[in-house]
């Protein structure tokens, strides 16, 4: 009886270990499974991103308020006719 129980032990340790540790265990598959969910969270990041870039592609390509509003922000131009003034932050003194 003693032998028998020792048989069935080892052999339930012996189809448990796959399940658990093997390739395609449990552990493995929870592994996969963050793998995907990141990749997942990446995607939608970077589809975000496409997407916001496709529609200033658009805007420049079709309206002229687009390149005004470039040309002034990061190339700092002005119109004819346009003063640029420019304000300092104030600063406090140091005492």
């Amino acid at each position: 009886m003693r032998l028998l129980s020792l048989v069935l032990l080892v052999l339930t340790l012996a189809t448990q270990y796959p399940l658990w540790w093997g390739k395609g265990g449990w552990l493995r598959l929870r592994d996969l499974q963050e793998q995907v969910q990141t990749e997942t969270d990446d995607n939608q990041a970077l589809m975000a991103r496409n997407n916001a870039l496709q529609a200033e592609v658009q805007d420049l390509k079709t309206g002229i308020s687009a390149v005004e509003e470039r040309a002034r922000g990061e190339l700092n131009m002005i119109r004819e006719g346009e003063y640029f003034v420019q304000i300092l932050p104030h600063q406090a003194e140091n005492r």
